[in-house]
Formats: C-alpha cells, structure tokens, sequence
C-alpha cells in the first residue's frame, strides 16, 4: 500500500470524507472543514496527493477554528503544528535511517523511497532540524542535519554517509 492509500484508509477511519475539488485558484492544493477534505484536481501525483492529504489530516487531528488569516500568530502556529502532523506521519526520524540504511543518499533519492515530493522532504528535514538542532539520536543512530544530512551509525566505526 502506498502513502496515498494509507491516508485514504486513515481518513475513512477517522470519519473524514475526502472529495476531489476544482479550486478557482492552482495556488490551492487542500482544504479540510468540518470532516472533510476537498484535493484539488490539478493534483497530478499520487505522491503530491500524499502529501498535501497528509496536511489535510494534520488540520484535523491538530486545528480548531478557522486559521485562514496566517496573519494572526495562533494560526500560524496551528497551521505548524499541522505540518509536524504530516511530516512525522510520512516521514520519521527511523524512516530518515531506514532510508540511508537503503543506500539513498540524495534529496531526490529519499523521496523516491519515501514516496514523499522532494519539497515535502526538504520542508520536513527543515522542520526537524529547527526541533532538534544539529543533530539527534535514535535508536543506536545520530541524524546530523548540518552542514549537510548524514546518518551515522553509533555501534560502528563509520557513518552511513
């Protein structure tokens, strides 16, 4: 099953309905109200989809109200909250491993393998290096985010770099 069908499944789960939605501007990718979500039709990708219906969840497990004036600073924060949602859905910090652990070592490699769009990617590795800093540790592995992203494996003398 690929992400797309994942989050389709979890949507169901969820009691949210999702519809696909011509939207008058191709700025506009999803849009979750009240249990449901319209996916624009000038989506092309299933990939693409993924992404932005993992947003779209994000709003529904993290958003009250309506944060559609991102000039009020309590939206812009739940709109970020709601991003972690679908970057820690798509991507973890194991996947990160698990994918260098693969032998995927580009940005276009890793979304490839994750089947995430390499701006989701980007977006994501950007968000989690805000979190933690540098670098951070899981399960017997360091994720340095800077100066460029590298796993390295603590229990031997080399990274996966």
């Amino acid at each position: 099953m690929n992400n797309l069908e994942k989050l389709e499944d979890l949507a169901d789960q969820e009691g949210v309905e999702v519809i696909p939605y011509s939207f008058d501007s191709s700025n506009i990718k999803g849009l979750y109200c009240d249990n449901a979500i319209a996916l624009s039709t000038s989506i092309e990708t299933s990939t693409e989809k993924a992404c932005v219906l993992a947003e779209e969840l994000g709003h529904h497990e993290t958003t009250s109200g309506d944060i559609i004036d991102q000039s009020n600073a309590a939206n812009r924060k739940q709109e970020a909250r709601a991003r972690f949602w679908a970057y820690t859905r798509l991507i973890s910090l194991l996947d990160i491993v698990k994918t260098y652990k693969s032998g995927c070592h580009t940005l276009y490699d890793m979304a490839e393998h994750l089947d995430v769009t390499e701006e989701f990617l980007w977006d994501a590795l950007q968000r989690y290096r805000s979190k933690y800093g540098t670098h951070t540790t899981i399960d017997n592995y360091t994720i340095y985010f800077e100066p460029s992203l590298c796993v390295y494996d603590n229990l031997s003398e080399k990274g996966s770099k």
